[in-house]
């Protein structure tokens, strides 16, 4: 089985020998066809020896994937191995490893092939590498340094994660271990948790050992597992570190640890004893423990739930055969928190605490419980066993501390100031003085002050004072705000406080005024005639107008002169000047009885913007927030204008500055209202003018509008219908248009109710028209002169508008009209033609079959009789003609040498009725039917005629003269005189006397309707009319030329015991049949 590569190179190879047999030399064609065997033969060889195989990837940083292959079998040093990975610019590469390493791949599958030569050999693998099948080992992490605590037994671990160079933040988990002794034996398995953050970390981790660490050596190794979400390979651990170790370096001759340790009543302790030598018995108390071998012969015991200890402690013993080494532990109770402190100043000279230390600890000597009395104002610690403490100072404050702090309680409680007053140093600050009894010259006193003012949060400010023995205390409060109303009141404790006196009275003050500490925010607009600049500013707010404004100063300069107008007072906060299209600086000045603020300037000039759009925004409840990008070109600040969008130019209703370094604002006013448009301008200062940066439409909060469209129909046709509608006005909208809503149903005025989206009906259709600038709609696929109820709503992200509906019949659809009267026509006419086509190819057949010709009477043979017949006889009548066409012809004969005809009747086939020989008249009347015109006739022989002495004729069907009729063997035996019909008018046959009587009543059977002429003067009327079928018969039937009045077919009569005509009558298929023209 061969590789593609190598199945393409054979194939190159063949096409190649091919061509060169067609140019080339035979030796060269010889030499190439051996390279062509040795390079498959190489190729086989190759196929043999195998190809790279098992390729895996592994990363430990997410961004580079190691991979590694098996090289195949057979090779050796020398192969170089070439990988190219599919769908990546640059992506092939030579080396001599089985290894390489890529950058990550994006998540999906991809093709890598691994091409193996060596020696004028290949072999190919392709692989599928997908993220999935990369695996996530991180780097081993490293240790950077292990220290140990060997007085609390505590080793303290710090490595690095290396997080800088994974790109997203991931979850690490570390795994410690803890492995004592050479053996490295398992202590404790730790599992730790971090994070990457994208930066090298530091991280410490501490743990304490339940023996002391001088016993035996300790051991830690780490590694981690990292749980990236971004990575969807498999996840392993690290591997381990190397490990770190710490043990104790003798540096006394102390050989049991720990050292004279205090330890809590019922906790567990090791004990270990560092011996060259075997120790053979330990001992706590005068209790044997088990030995615990650790290193070399250093041995260790444990000891469970430690009891109290005496006062002395408990002696720990390791006996040796030369020596014995212990130590002493103390074991006891912690001290409780003193209760029931209390402490009193009979004569502020000395104070008296006492409190109730609680349940005794066991300890003694140094390792007893200390007090400490603390005394703040002179930072001065006093330790004690007794509650009594004397003192120079007259303190009131103390401290119990150990490892707490305690309350006490406190002595000095002042009495509520009185003679409150407020005074004014100047327009921010103003002097507080007040009474209070007592004599704290010694102390000093802490007083809070409570400011209150108009409009603003309450503040508490504390001041300390050197108490006085006159009781008469003042104090200046600053940082207030010119002409400002504020509220104080004032009390008093001991600095070091125990509880505040009462509030003294409220007193109500007003500060002098200040000039004005900044000059009002000014913005200019053009008038819409575009000749006047108008001035606007805002009035002061109190904390910066510093008094009552009484004015305003309005000047504008250029570089050529200096334009001032006269005072414009207070309640006016606008000024227009006329000017030109130059450069001028507005200036706004601010006075109160004081004096005058400092100038707000502004520019007159704007710097146009032809790249300027149109943006819209919607606000969060009566906000607006405004972004933009910062631009280094401002150099000023941004100024913010809004304005209601229904007012005309100019259009103002605020404005707001806010920094050059800004890149956002809110916009917030009392004025704004759901459902109302406004303006907002972005202004950018820079060179002393300012540039419209953005223009942007906005909400406080959008509103459904209030109003439908007004909308008309403009055009009907059969199956549509075209809608047209008006855009509604900006102040009826209350949002931003997001579409129209087009409801249409079929249905009459009054009947019908198009409900709305929610209803769910099947018969209404909605169409949802998105493209707010379209204002016009053609329906569609509707039926002609059908009512429809049309229905159109606005709706903005604030709700639907209200609907205005309209009906309209579509008008009739004349081209189906058109269609359902040709059609029929269509198919009339192609009916039609298709009729007159076969009638034409059928037309002989047709007049054959319905129009026949009928003869002349007057060129009838029949009626050609020979006149030796006729003279002279009077027995023979003629058929006299009359004026109707008979049913029946009646045939009466009367016996005489020639036969006489006296009468004739034609009977209807329909009307014939069987012939009943009773009833037979004594003329022998004979009824017989009358048969078609068209007959086959034959002439019997006359020597026949005479030989058989009767005269006969038998008349057939009209197709018989086309189509011979066999008639049944049992007719055949029949005699044939007594088929009765139409007769022709042939001369009956006279026969002998002697006959006469004996074929009498056969002629009467045979009477009928005889020709007028003598029978043997007649002739074939066709020389090729057929001969009778009837072989017995020896009598010619000749068909009748014709009836002397008769127009129309004879039908033959319906009897059942005559023989059926298979041929003759007209069918339906003949009518498809095409006869030969004669």
């Amino acid at each position: 089985m061969c590789s593609m590569d190598s199945c393409l190179c054979w194939r190159q190879s063949s096409w190649m020998v091919g061509r060169g047999k067609m140019r080339l030399p035979a030796n060269f064609r010889w030499l190439l066809a051996t390279f062509v065997l040795l390079y498959l033969l190489n190729q086989v060889n190759s196929q043999k020896k195998g190809t790279p195989r098992d390729l895996k990837c592994t990363t430990n940083n997410l961004q580079v994937w190691d991979c590694f292959w098996k090289a195949p079998l057979g090779t050796g040093r020398g192969t170089i191995y070439k990988v190219c990975i599919e769908d990546r610019p640059h992506s092939c590469q030579q080396l001599e490893k089985t290894n390489i390493k890529i950058p990550a791949l994006l998540p999906g599958d991809h093709k890598i092939t691994i091409n193996a030569l060596h020696d004028f050999e290949s072999s190919i693998s392709t692989f599928i590498l997908n993220e999935k099948n990369v695996s996530l080992i991180p780097d081993t992490p490293e240790i950077l340094n292990l220290s140990a605590d060997f007085s609390t037994s505590t080793l303290h671990l710090k490595w690095n994660d290396k997080g800088s160079v994974f790109p997203h933040h991931s979850n690490v988990i570390w795994e410690i271990k803890v492995l004592r002794k050479d053996s490295m034996e398992l202590i404790e398995l730790v599992t730790h948790n971090t994070t990457l953050n994208g930066r090298d970390t530091v991280h410490h981790w501490s743990w304490t050992s339940d023996m002391p660490l001088e016993c035996a050596i300790h051991h830690v190794r780490i590694r981690c597992y990292i749980d990236s979400l971004q990575f969807s390979g498999l996840k392993e651990w690290s591997k381990w570190s190397p490990v770190k170790n710490i043990s104790w370096t003798p540096d006394s001759q102390t050989k049991v640890f720990p050292q004279d340790n205090v330890v809590l009543v019922g906790s567990d302790i090791t004990f270990c004893c560092v011996s060259q030598e075997k120790v053979l018995l330990a001992q706590i108390g005068s209790k044997n423990c088990p030995l615990i071998h650790l290193d070399g012969e250093n041995v260790a015991i444990k000891i469970h739930n430690i009891s109290v200890s005496d006062n002395s402690g408990t002696n720990v013993i390791f006996s040796t055969e030369n020596s014995m080494d212990g130590t002493v532990i103390f074991a006891g109770y912690p001290p409780d928190v003193p209760q029931k402190l209390n402490c009193e100043t009979p004569d502020l000279e000395k104070i008296i605490c006492s409190w109730d230390p609680g349940r005794p600890t066991a300890l003694v000597g140094p390792r007893s419980t200390n007090y400490t009395l603390f005394e703040s104002f002179s930072g001065k610690y006093v330790t004690f066993k007794n509650a009594e403490i004397p003192t120079n100072e007259k303190i009131y404050n103390f401290s119990l501390n150990f490892k707490e702090l305690c309350k006490i309680l406190f002595t000095v409680s002042p009495h509520s100031p009185t003679s409150f007053r407020v005074k004014d140093i100047n327009s921010k600050a103003v002097t507080l003085s007040w009474r209070l009894s007592g004599n704290f010259a010694k102390i000093n006193l802490l007083c809070q002050i409570k400011i209150n003012k108009a409009n603003s949060a309450q503040e508490l400010r504390n001041v300390t004072i050197k108490g006085l023995e006159n009781s008469s205390y003042r104090v200046a409060v600053d940082r207030l705000n010119p002409y400002t109303i504020y509220t104080f009141r004032i009390r008093c404790s001991s600095e070091t406080y125990w509880k505040w006196s009462k509030w003294s009275s409220e007193k109500q003050h007003l500060t002098t005024e200040a000039i004005p500490s900044k000059g009002p925010d000014t913005w200019r607009e053009w008038s819409s005639d575009g000749k006047n600049l108008i001035i606007y500013w805002k009035p002061l707010p109190i904390n910066e107008a510093n008094g009552k404004i009484l004015s305003y100063n309005v000047s504008c300069s250029s570089d050529e002169e200096t334009q001032s107008l006269s005072e414009i007072p207070d309640p006016q906060h606008k000024a227009e000047i006329r000017l030109d299209k130059n450069d001028y600086i507005i200036s706004v000045v601010a006075k109160n009885s004081v004096g005058s603020s400092p100038p707000s300037k502004i520019a007159s000039m704007e710097i146009p913007n032809d790249d300027l759009r149109v943006e819209q925004v919607v606000g969060m409840g009566k906000r607006i927030l405004l972004t933009w990008h910062p631009d280094p070109n401002m150099t000023c600040d941004y100024v913010i204008k809004w304005c209601n969008s229904s007012r005309s130019e100019p259009c103002l209703m605020d404005w707001k500055k806010v920094p050059s370094n800004s890149t956002e604002a809110i916009i917030e006013s009392d004025q704004f209202q759901p459902g109302v448009r406004y303006n907002f301008f972005l202004y950018g200062c820079r060179n002393q003018g300012y540039q419209l940066l953005r223009s942007i439409i906005g909400y406080i909060e959008e509103l459904a509008p209030i109003v439908a469209p007004n909308f008309t129909v403009e055009d009907t046709s059969a199956d549509s219908i075209l809608v047209k509608w008006e855009a509604i006005p900006v102040e009826e909208l209350r949002g931003f248009l997001r579409g129209y809503l087009f409801y249409f149903e079929k249905g009459e005025r009054d009947t019908s109710k198009v409900r709305g989206l929610e209803s769910g009906r099947s018969d209404i259709k909605v169409k949802n028209i998105t493209d707010i600038s379209q204002k016009t709609l053609r329906i569609a696929d509707l039926q002609g002169k059908t009512s429809y109820h049309l229905v159109l709503r606005a709706y903005t992200d604030g709700g639907l508008g209200p609907e205005k509906s309209m009906f309209v019949v579509t008008k009739e659809n004349s081209v189906g009209l058109i269609i359902a009267i040709l059609i029929p026509v269509a198919v009339a006419v192609i009916i039609g033609v298709v009729t007159s086509i076969l009638c034409y190819r059928k037309r002989e057949w047709i007049k054959e079959t319905f129009y026949p010709d009928i003869p002349n009477p007057e060129n009838c043979k029949a009626l050609q009789f020979q006149k030796s017949v006729c003279e002279g006889s009077s027995a023979l009548k003629t058929l006299e003609m009359n004026p109707c066409t008979p049913n029946n012809v009646e045939v009466l004969e009367t016996r005489s040498t020639l036969p006489k005809i006296e009468d004739t009747e034609i009977i209807s086939p329909v009307a014939e009725r069987p012939i009943d020989s009773s009833d037979v008249e004594p003329e022998n009347h004979v009824i017989v039917s009358y048969c078609p015109p068209i007959i086959e006739e034959e002439i019997p022989n006359p020597a026949m005629d005479e030989a058989g002495g009767t005269s006969q004729v038998i008349y057939i069907d009209v197709q018989s003269m086309y189509q011979p009729q066999a008639k049944p063997e049992e007719d055949q035996e029949t005699d044939p005189i007594v088929g009765a019909g139409y007769k022709p008018q042939m001369r009956l046959p006279i026969k002998s006397t002697v006959e006469e009587t004996a074929a009498e009543d056969d002629i009467d059977k045979t009477a009928g309707y005889r020709p007028q002429a003598n029978v043997n003067t007649w002739k074939l009327v066709s020389p090729d009319s057929p001969r009778s079928t009837d072989s017995n018969s020896e009598i010619v039937s000749f068909g009748s030329p014709c009836s002397i009045n008769s127009r129309q077919f004879l039908i033959p009569p319906r009897d059942e015991d005559s023989p059926k005509s298979s041929g003759g009558g007209w069918s339906f298929s003949n009518f498809f049949q095409n006869k030969p023209n004669d």
